[in-house]
């Protein structure tokens, strides 16, 4: 299978090299990957450049933008940027982090995921962060069905149907129920161990603490399974805060009417599904 690759970075010297060479070390090579270099004032474009000239598979892309790290427009729109340069056909496309270690044949087991399974539009690997002690160990334990926004591969099928990535925080949660309402599946491999280098979050700035209530409000889960949702996260995090920026910017983006991501009849599934997966925990 054909498969590009578009990496967003903003000021990643540190984490770029690793993440690049990872790919160059793919048992099954990709056709392009486009490097987008976010308004980055480090030695980011420097890296880049090394890469560029070692193999013609690799593309830069310069972009100027905001330097605060909001979560979800930023990555997103230097995304779209990144797409709109790509000039080859793919089988699939990935969208990855440039602070990201993939396994050697992570891309050849996607490809034979895809291959394999007709129905799944999106999948990849188990995130691993490393602990103070130096192990690397799973993050956070999530839902098999959910594949971390740092490391994405979409069947093109599945990411033509469901209209590309939305820009705004919660775009690697209704991009997968955006998938399904198309009728795609998501896959997760747990053999495939992926290395994140930054800790989620780091990077974010202190403003996006109600984005993620903005985001449930715009994704139109309604107040009670934003309620739910919210308290659960706050009780994973030990954080009573949490649901409380939750609430908050939920009722924000409803005072201010803002602009919903999904049409109604995708937002009456999406709750569907959410209160079908609440009653099977409950009951199971």
């Amino acid at each position: 299978m054909k498969y590009s690759i578009i990496i967003p970075a903003h000021n990643e010297e540190i984490h770029l090299k690793d993440a690049l060479s990872s790919v160059l070390r793919q048992t099954l090579q990709p056709s392009s990957v486009i490097v987008v270099n976010d308004n980055s004032d480090d030695a980011t474009e420097g890296i880049i450049d090394e890469f560029t000239a070692l193999n013609p598979i690799f593309q830069k892309l310069n972009i100027i933008s905001s330097h605060l790290h909001m979560p979800g427009s930023k990555v997103v729109n230097a995304f779209k940027n990144g797409l709109d340069q790509l000039q080859v056909d793919y089988d699939f496309l990935v969208k990855l982090d440039a602070d990201i270690i993939l396994p050697d044949n992570y891309f050849e087991k996607i490809a034979a995921i895809f291959n394999n399974h007709p129905n799944v539009g999106i999948a990849g690997g188990i995130a691993y962060e490393q602990d103070e002690s130096g192990e690397w160990k799973r993050n956070h334990p999530m839902d098999n069905d959910h594949v971390r926004g740092a490391f994405k591969s979409y069947k093109k099928t599945c990411f033509l149907a469901m209209g590309g990535l939305r820009n705004a925080m919660g775009w690697d949660t209704v991009d997968e129920l955006l998938a399904k309402f198309h009728g795609f599946d998501i896959h997760t491999d747990e053999s495939l161990k992926v290395k994140h280098l930054r800790p989620i979050g780091k990077a974010y700035n202190k403003r996006a603490k109600l984005l993620q209530g903005k985001a449930m409000y715009t994704m139109r889960y309604g107040f009670p399974i934003t309620l739910i949702a919210s308290a659960k996260m706050a009780w994973k995090q030990r954080k009573l805060k949490s649901l409380l920026d939750n609430l908050q910017g939920f009722f924000g983006a409803k005072k201010d009417k803002a602009p919903f991501l999904v049409t109604e009849k995708e937002g009456d599934f999406i709750r569907d599904l959410r209160w079908k997966n609440i009653k099977g925990k409950l009951l199971g």
